[in-house]
């Protein structure tokens, strides 16, 4: 085998000195002029052998044995050999079926327009190489608690604020508020504004399809974009958290649950445009509540501590939801963990009854649907809606937020929406934890930011912005 690597090796560097065009520059006179055999030593070999050569000599190398005839050319272009590159020469950041599932449906920017869903007619070979220029791009996940920020090429966020401290004065103009918002993440970041574009998450708000609802999101938009060109941002691509959720879920349609610091929203999203003619339905419990009622608990059970941030720490490795509230309230589940600094702590029924609160909310003294109600009555509205042939577009339901991570949660949510709904809405229907845990927004703008097309029509820059450019974003 070596020796048959080197008498191509040999040709190409023959074919290389004798030209000055790179491998991928050459005139398709000299590509036809080449023999379409791959010669003796390589005709009897069965093509996947060739391909197992071609994956270990890695994609620069191979895209040389291009050059050598036109029979090489064609085998390196085998969509095969370039999904093995996606998937192990770009890292395992990006695995394969995240990048197929935005190369197929998001290349082409919003409105979104899939692609043939055969492989075979897209050139993974023409991806690969547009996908290594994409110089990438920063990504901050702005929630209504907590921000996430980071580079699309990074495998995770690389840093995490307070969005709630970190916003500025309530009472200051917007623009002031904004301003230092994003001054102090780039900051963070150590990166200058004008080197990136940035992929900005937006939660989604202003619910409603009224003027008054469209009229506050375009002012929040404005807002954004004129403070990001000023700081010399080169381009903005501006996307509501619940979309991204789904992207995150490699989805493009479908029903996200996005539990918030302050609210809980589910939002009916059809290629990837939220539906708010359809209706977001808007619970008044999140994050914040659920730690709230937890304090409760544990005061009432005289259980000492000296800060919500203990509370929350708790909350998020010792809290669950029960797929049985009354069985679970005779069963012994004590657990205790310590926090750090804080010493530790038991807790026993408070472990579920927190969780409980998002399909009983009474308990919590909130009076409001339950999330299972909620859902099912967007369902109802988007089956009512009559928007496609096809009605299981919105039986995926998403999960998005931290709070969303609860252990049990989707499982109890099926459930309920099963006992709740017709048998004719139930069937088929699936609920999908959230796919990277609190950090699925940031990850459904890193598929975006990563794109071989990016940014593309995803996003507006300083001069269409300038010009009023009605530029069809997502909010």
């Amino acid at each position: 085998m070596a020796t048959l690597l080197r008498k191509v090796w040999e040709s190409v560097s023959a074919r290389s000195s004798s030209t000055s065009h790179s491998p991928l520059q050459l005139t398709s006179s000299s590509a036809t002029s080449s023999d379409s055999s791959l010669g003796p030593c390589f005709d009897s070999i069965p093509l996947d052998i060739l391909l197992q050569i071609l994956r270990l000599v890695g994609p620069k190398d191979a895209i040389k044995l291009g050059c050598v005839s036109r029979a090489w050319r064609s085998l390196v272009s085998d969509n095969r050999l370039w999904i093995y590159f996606l998937q192990y020469y770009q890292g395992h950041d990006d695995p394969w079926d995240s990048v197929f599932f935005a190369e197929l449906n998001l290349r082409s920017g919003y409105p979104l327009q899939t692609f043939p869903s055969r492989t075979g007619e897209l050139s993974f070979m023409r991806i690969y190489g547009q996908r290594a220029q994409v110089s990438g791009s920063v990504i901050i996940d702005g929630g209504s608690g907590y921000c996430k920020f980071g580079w699309s090429k990074y495998a995770c966020p690389s840093g995490r604020s307070a969005t709630f401290l970190e916003f500025g004065n309530i009472e200051s103009p917007m623009y002031a508020r904004l301003r230092h918002f994003f001054g102090t993440i780039y900051s963070r970041m150590q990166v200058k504004p004008s080197t990136q574009p940035i992929v900005l998450s937006i939660p989604i708000c202003h619910y409603d399809d009224t003027d008054s609802a469209k009229a506050s999101r375009r002012q929040l938009k404005d807002a954004i974009h004129t403070v990001l060109f000023d700081m010399n941002v080169p381009a903005v691509c501006a996307v509501n958290q619940a979309t991204l959720a789904l992207f995150a879920a490699r989805r493009t349609s479908g029903i996200v649950v996005n539990i918030g610091f302050q609210v809980t929203s589910v939002v009916p999203i059809l290629n990837g445009k939220v539906m708010r003619k359809v209706g977001v339905e808007v619970i008044g419990l999140g994050a914040l509540k659920l730690t709230g009622y937890l304090k409760e608990l544990m005061q009432q059970n005289n259980i000492n501590f000296e800060s919500l941030y203990t509370v929350r720490t708790l909350k998020e490795n010792l809290c669950y939801v029960a797929a049985d509230y009354k069985t679970e309230l005779s069963k012994d589940t004590r657990a205790s963990m310590e926090v750090p600094a804080m010493g530790w702590f038991t807790l026993s029924k408070e472990r579920f009854q927190t969780g409980e609160i998002l399909f009983q909310p009474r308990i919590g003294g909130v009076r409001a649907m339950g999330l299972h109600q909620a859902v099912a009555l967007c369902m109802d509205h988007c089956h009512a809606a009559e928007l496609t042939c096809d009605d299981t577009w919105f039986k995926t339901i998403v999960l998005s937020g931290g709070t969303a991570c609860l252990p049990g949660l989707a499982e109890r949510l099926e459930k309920e929406l099963h006992e709740t709904l017709s048998p004719s809405l139930a069937n088929g229907l699936r609920v999908i934890p959230p796919p990277h845990g609190p950090d699925t927004a940031w990850f459904g703008a890193k598929f975006i930011g990563n794109l071989s097309t990016f940014p593309g029509t995803w996003c507006i820059r300083k001069k269409q912005f300038r010009r009023k450019s009605r530029a069809n974003i997502m909010w």
